[in-house]
C-alpha cells in the first residue's frame, strides 16, 4: 500500500507578540522548547525572572538542541553555551563568543499578567 503525505505548506511566523506560557511554568535556569507559527524557540528564565528567547537551531550544526544549552555568563551578559560543540551565545543578542562567525537569533520577550510573550 502506498501512503501519499500532502505536503505542508509553511509561511513565515507571524510579526508581532506571541503569548507562550506563563512565567511560572518555567524552571529557573532550565531551558524550554516551544514552537511559535512553525518556528522553533529555546526560552530560558534565570533566577531573577528575566526570560529571554532565542533560535531552537543551533547555527554550528543546525540541530535543534538549544534548549538543552547550558546557562552561564560573560561579564554582564548571560549566555548559553550549544549542548553539542559548546559555543557560546549572547542571550540578548545572538552574539557568539567562541565563533564571531556564527550568530544565533535572538528574540524580544516580555511579562503580560504573567504571561511569557515573544516578539516575531
Amino acid at each position: 500500500m502506498t501512503v501519499v503525505l500532502e505536503r505542508e505548506t509553511r509561511t513565515a511566523p507571524a510579526a508581532g507578540w506571541h503569548r507562550v506560557c506563563m512565567l511560572e511554568d518555567l524552571e529557573p535556569n532550565w531551558g524550554e522548547a516551544a514552537i511559535i507559527d512553525g518556528l522553533q524557540l529555546a526560552l530560558f528564565r534565570l533566577p531573577s525572572g528575566e526570560v529571554y528567547a532565542v533560535a531552537q537551531q543551533d547555527p554550528a550544526t543546525l540541530s535543534n538542541v538549544m534548549a538543552r544549552g547550558i546557562l552561564g555568563s560573560r561579564g554582564d551578559s548571560p549566555t548559553i553555551a550549544s549542548p553539542l560543540h559548546k559555543e557560546v551565545y549572547d542571550l540578548r543578542t545572538g552574539e557568539c563568543f567562541t565563533k564571531p562567525e556564527l550568530r544565533l537569533q535572538a528574540f524580544a520577550t516580555r511579562l503580560v499578567d504573567g504571561a511569557v510573550e515573544v516578539e516575531l
